[in-house]
């Protein structure tokens, strides 16, 4: 098998931790597109003594490092200055190392030993720095929240966790109709939202018309999310796999907040 083909079906999980990990598909994206070219331009600096997944985010944390973290290959500054500006005021408190280690480990569910291996740190390291990021995370963080989901049991362990995190939860939606209607009365702060809804309805089409009103950060819930992270169109920054980890979606609210204008401290 060629290190294509080994490295293929990784990819979409790469763009979503890259996606998370800058704030935006687009400059996410960029840095993946960045490690996949230094893969091809020295294949045999590609690491093969890990598994291939863990050689490619090796891969990606090394052209991570060596870049401005303001800045991502062929970004401009034109677009997402906002986004930027806000990540700056917040990791003036949030180390970047910590922020790595919290979602490699619980977004992308490595262990301790093999995020250690990404970012140059001990296991008892990263579980230290996984401590601090959500520690100052959820201090800087607080927002209502807007749930769209219409299985009764997820919804309600989704609810839990937001309000555990000291969240607050202005309602559930089934429909896209509901969840329009619910975001348009409330003004919520943060959505999460299922792909398919009760009656047959699109999450993506709800969000769409929620965006259309008002601008809020979304986290997509869905069971297929290589569907939604091809890097081919306009996808979501922010996604969350089901079934999911209750330490999977504290960090997508976490890490969804963290380029949140509305969530700064005064």
């Amino acid at each position: 098998m060629s290190l294509g083909q080994e490295i293929a079906p990784h990819l979409p999980f790469l763009r979503r931790y890259a996606r998370a990990l800058t704030g935006t598909q687009k400059h996410g994206d960029a840095f993946v597109r960045a490690t996949l070219e230094a893969i091809v331009a020295a294949p045999d600096s590609f690491p093969r003594d890990v598994d291939p997944r863990v050689g490619l985010y090796r891969t990606f944390h090394a052209i991570w490092s060596s870049a401005n973290i303001e800045e991502d290959p062929g970004y401009s500054g034109a677009e997402g200055d906002g986004a930027e500006s806000i990540a700056q005021a917040r990791l003036s408190r949030i180390t970047p190392l910590s922020r790595q280690a919290l979602l490699l480990t619980a977004m992308e569910g490595f262990t301790p030993e093999d995020a250690g291996y990404l970012i140059g740190a001990a296991p008892e390291e990263v579980e230290s720095l996984v401590a601090e990021a959500l520690e100052e995370i959820e201090r800087q963080t607080r927002a209502e929240v807007l749930i769209i989901e219409d299985e009764p049991i997820i919804a309600m362990d989704i609810e839990t966790i937001v309000r555990d995190l000291g969240h607050s939860v202005v309602g559930v939606a089934v429909t896209r109709d509901e969840a329009v209607s619910l975001a348009l009365a409330k003004r919520p702060g943060l959505v999460l939202a299922d792909i398919q809804l009760a009656d047959d309805s699109s999450g993506i089409d709800a969000v769409k018309d929620i965006l259309a009103e008002f601008e809020v950060p979304v986290i997509f819930i869905t069971a297929f999310p290589e569907r939604l992270l091809t890097g081919e169109r306009p996808e979501p920054t922010f996604l969350i796999t089901k079934p999911f980890q209750r330490s999977t979606v504290k960090a997508a609210i976490a890490q969804a907040l963290f380029f949140d204008p509305a969530t700064l401290p005064a």
